[in-house]
């Protein structure tokens, strides 16, 4: 198998580790990793990274993300979604669709979001989840998290169907219970869908099942190639003495586009091409124009687009 992504619709009751290990296994990659986990109860689009492509994987996790989810009124649960025990209860009130937009209106933008402690995040080691399933229940750093959409699709007289697009770093189990006590009430997330990862807007999902026949044909599985995620660097070619002396981890002079979103330290992130169009990695340049190489593959197969 090539490198490459593959963009799965992880199906439901199964983890993402879960679910990447059946990939794994199934294309025969070396190396794999996810860009972003969903629970198990949560369905829709798993971006896997194989082999070279695992190089990647933080410009994926960095992108924004679509969810379509539902939220159950009247009740709140220890975990925030349907798998958890009922920890409380409250009337709902009689909602309309002005007053619920109205309060959806009210949570676009940056706001600040304490993970929930059934999550993967780790303190002194040990991830949340093990220690709230132990009953020890410690404190979080709120996080910093950006709605850029969030609308009503249904209302029922105990339920809400939202879709929303936000930013990294956002637990919307937790936004669901928020929403529900902003309605006067409680609730939790029944049903959970991720839409869309950046930048993989409109592109097809696989199915486990559909890759189990594609191989099962000896067909060729649809991968996107390494530097797919990367369009929002700027791309440099180089000519054949300059990728070579690259690739051996050496610094070159290179024509580099103007551009203003430099780092703080003056350097611009770039996408590194040979001339035959080869993605070679990720390397960063300075204003003098002098390009050194910071994240190379080690196979040059996947060809820019």
């Amino acid at each position: 198998m090539p490198s490459g992504i593959l963009l799965l619709d992880k199906p439901l009751g199964l983890s993402s580790n879960a679910a990447l290990q059946r990939v794994r296994r199934l294309l025969g990659a070396a190396k794999a990793g996810h860009a972003g986990s969903l629970d198990p109860l949560a369905t829709g689009m798993l971006p896997i990274c194989l082999d070279e492509a695992t190089k990647i994987a933080g410009d994926i996790v960095a992108g924004a993300k679509r969810y379509r989810f539902t939220v159950s009124l009247g009740e709140r649960t220890a975990t925030g979604d349907a798998e958890g025990e009922v920890v409380a209860t409250a009337p709902v009130p009689e909602l309309t669709r002005s007053a619920v937009e109205a309060v959806l209106r009210t949570f676009l933008g940056t706001r600040s979001q304490v993970p929930p402690m059934y999550s993967a995040l780790k303190q002194g080691g040990e991830p949340l989840y093990r220690l709230a399933r132990a009953g020890v229940t410690v404190e979080r750093a709120a996080r910093t998290i950006e709605l850029y959409e969030l609308r009503l699709l249904a209302l029922g007289s105990r339920s809400l169907e939202l879709e929303t697009r936000c930013s990294k770093g956002t637990y919307v189990r937790v936004l669901a219970e928020e929403i529900a006590e902003a309605l006067g009430t409680v609730g939790f997330v029944s049903a959970l869908r991720r839409l869309s990862v950046e930048p993989f807007d409109d592109e097809p999902m696989q199915t486990l099942g559909s890759l189990t026949g594609i191989c099962a044909a000896g067909g060729t599985v649809p991968l996107l190639p390494i530097d797919y995620p990367l369009g929002h660097l700027t791309a440099v070619h180089l000519g054949a003495v300059d990728a070579a002396r690259v690739l051996k981890g050496q610094a070159v002079a290179a024509q580099v586009p103007a551009a203003t979103d430099l780092g703080e330290d003056g350097t611009l992130r770039v996408r590194l091409y040979d001339e035959a169009g080869r993605f070679l990695g990720v390397g960063m340049a300075d204003p003098t124009g002098t390009v050194r190489p910071r994240r190379l593959l080690n196979l040059q197969g996947s060809p820019g687009r």
